[in-house]
C-alpha cells in the first residue's frame, strides 16, 4: 500500500502539480484579500478531470503554499497575505523597517517549512490517538477554549490595559453585527441588507493593516520620502546563526504544538494559533518588552504554529471526517469528488491515497521551502520600489481584494472605514490587534455558549462539572492572573 503510493505521487506529472500549486498557493497567500480558500476554490473544477491522486495532489500544494505564502506582505508590506499571518506582521515589519526584510523572510520561510514538517509527522504517527481526544469536545469545551483565548487581549494591550480591552470589546461587538447564530435574529444592522451576513474578516483585515498605513504615510510627506531611499541586505544561509536556532528549539517545539491542537479543533484556525504562540513566547520570554520592535521571537512564533495548523487540520478530517476549517472543508469536498470518504475506515478503503497524501504533504513542503527561498531576492525588491508608485498600487490592491471577497461594492467601502478607524486607534494609542483577536473568537464564543446552555437547558454550572471546560477555564483565570501581576511590576 505504502509503494503503491509512492507510485502514484512520485511521478512527474503529479510532482509538476504539486510544484505549481504551491508556486500559486504562494502567490495567492502572498496578495492581501487572496487566500488559500479561495486558491482551493478556483482549482477544484480543474482536479475533477484528473486522476485521484493528480487532483489531490494539486490541492494539497494550493493549501500550503497558500498558508506559507502570507508571510511575504506581512514582513514587506505589513499587511497579513492571510488571516493566518496576523501575528507576523507584528515582528515581522518592524524588522523589515530596520533593514533586516531578507532576515525575516529566510526565518519565517525556514520556521514555515520547521512548523510543517513536525506537523505533518504527527499527522502520520499520532493522528488517530490524537482525533479519539476530539470526540469528547462539546459547545461546552469550545466556549471555554474561546475564552482562554481571549484572555490573549490582556497581554496584547501594550502599557494601556484599558485601551487593550476597549479594542477587543469593539471587536466582538463588531462580531455581534449581522444574524445571530442558531435562531437567525437580526442584530445591529440598522435597516441595511448589506449587514445581515455580518462584516468580513478579510475586509477589516485589509482595512485595520493595509490602509491604515496608506493614510499615515500620505500625511507624512517627508517619512515618504525616507521610504523611497532604496534597501539592501546580507542574507547567509535563512538568516539565522546556529546560536539563535539553538536558543529557539523551545519556541520551535510549543509553536509546533500549538498549531497542531488548534488544527485538531474545529473552526479555530491558523489565526487563533499564531496569536496564542505568539502571547505564548511572549509571556515565557525574559525580554517581553522587545516583542514589537523586530525580534525573531515573534516571527518563529507565529510562522511556525500557523504552518503546524496544515497537518493538525487533516488529523480530524480524515480520520473522522470533520473539517477543522474553511480549507479542508473545501478539501474534503475534493477528497468526495475523487470517491474518497474520510472517516474511520479510510486507512482500509482508501491507504494508497492517505499515504499519498502524507508524500504529496512532505513534497509540497520542500518545494516551499526551494522556491521562496530562491525567490527571496525577488520579494525583497519590494522595498526599492519608491512609495510613492507602491502605495498606490497596494491600495488598488486592496481594492480589489475587498471586493474578491464578496463580490461587493459595500465591502470596498468597509474598508475605507475601517482604515480610519485604525487611523483613530493610531491617534489614540489604541492596539488594533486585540479588536481582531476579539472579532475572531467572539463568534466562536457566542455559538458555542448558545448550544451548551440550549443543551444543558440554561444550567450555566456545566461549564465547571466538566473536566476539560474546566481545565481550560482554569487556565484562563490563570493566564489573566500572571498578566495583571506583570502589568503591575511594569512588564508589558
Amino acid at each position: 500500500m505504502i509503494l503503491e503510493a509512492f507510485n502514484l505521487v512520485l511521478n512527474p506529472i503529479c510532482l509538476m502539480l504539486i510544484l505549481v500549486g504551491v508556486i500559486v498557493g504562494i502567490i495567492f497567500g502572498s496578495i492581501p484579500g487572496l487566500s488559500a480558500t479561495m486558491a482551493i476554490v478556483l482549482f477544484l473544477p480543474m482536479s475533477f478531470g484528473m486522476t485521484p491522486m493528480n487532483g489531490i495532489s494539486l490541492l494539497v500544494g494550493l493549501y500550503l503554499g497558500g498558508i506559507s505564502g502570507g508571510l511575504i506582505s506581512a514582513i514587506l508590506l505589513k499587511i497579513p497575505g492571510t488571516p493566518s499571518s496576523i501575528s507576523t506582521v507584528f515582528d515581522g515589519g518592524p524588522m523589515a523597517d530596520k533593514g533586516e526584510a531578507g532576515k525575516a523572510l529566510g526565518i519565517g520561510i525556514l520556521y514555515s517549512f520547521l512548523g510543517g514538517m513536525i506537523s505533518i509527522f504527527a499527522l502520520i504517527f499520532i493522528s488517530p490517538y490524537l482525533a479519539a481526544i476530539t470526540l469528547k469536545f462539546t459547545p461546552v469545551e469550545y466556549f471555554s477554549i474561546a475564552i482562554f483565548s481571549l484572555t490573549i487581549i490582556a497581554s496584547l494591550s501594550g502599557n494601556s490595559l484599558i485601551n487593550g480591552l476597549l479594542s477587543g470589546f469593539f471587536g466582538i461587538a463588531l462580531a455581534l453585527v449581522g444574524m445571530a447564530p442558531i435562531d437567525a435574529y437580526t442584530r445591529f444592522t440598522f435597516g441595511q441588507y448589506q449587514l445581515l451576513s455580518g462584516f468580513d474578516i478579510v475586509v477589516i483585515l485589509i482595512g485595520i493593516f493595509a490602509v491604515t498605513d496608506i493614510i499615515l504615510s500620505g500625511y507624512d510627506r517627508k517619512h515618504l520620502a525616507d521610504k523611497m531611499e532604496k534597501k539592501s541586505f546580507n542574507l547567509k544561509g535563512f538568516g539565522i546563526s546556529f546560536e539563535e536556532f539553538k536558543g529557539q528549539i523551545g519556541n520551535l517545539i510549543r509553536s509546533s504544538l500549538i498549531g497542531i491542537g488548534i488544527g485538531i479543533l474545529p473552526g479555530i484556525g491558523g489565526s487563533t494559533a499564531g496569536l496564542l504562540a505568539y502571547t505564548t513566547q511572549k509571556n515565557s520570554t525574559k525580554y517581553p518588552e522587545k516583542f514589537g520592535t523586530g525580534v525573531i521571537d515573534g516571527v518563529i512564533a507565529s510562522e511556525t504554529s500557523n504552518n503546524a495548523v496544515i497537518g493538525g487540520s487533516l488529523i480530524p478530517l480524515l480520520t473522522m471526517g470533520i473539517p477543522g476549517n474553511t480549507v479542508t472543508a473545501i478539501f474534503l469536498g475534493g477528497l468526495t469528488i475523487h470517491g474518497i470518504s474520510p472517516g474511520p475506515l479510510i486507512f482500509d478503503k482508501s491507504g494508497q491515497y492517505v499515504y499519498g497524501i502524507f508524500i504529496a504533504l512532505i513534497v509540497a513542503n520542500f518545494f516551499m521551502l526551494i522556491f521562496e527561498k530562491a525567490g527571496l531576492r525577488i520579494f525583497v525588491k519590494l522595498l526599492d520600489i519608491p512609495k510613492h508608485i507602491l502605495l498606490p498600487i497596494i491600495m488598488v490592491c486592496c481594492v480589489v481584494g475587498a471586493y474578491s471577497s464578496n463580490s461587493r461594492i459595500f465591502d470596498v467601502w468597509c474598508v475605507l472605514v475601517f482604515g480610519l478607524v485604525g487611523l483613530f486607534f493610531k491617534k489614540f494609542k489604541i492596539p488594533s490587534t486585540p479588536l481582531i483577536i476579539g472579532f475572531i473568537l467572539g463568534k466562536m464564543a457566542e455559538e458555542n455558549l448558545r448550544r451548551a446552555l440550549q443543551a444543558s437547558e440554561g444550567n450555566i454550572s456545566v461549564f465547571f462539572t466538566r473536566p476539560i471546560s474546566l481545565l481550560f477555564l482554569v487556565i484562563a483565570f490563570l493566564s489573566i492572573t500572571l498578566t495583571l501581576k506583570n502589568k503591575a511590576n511594569g512588564k508589558n
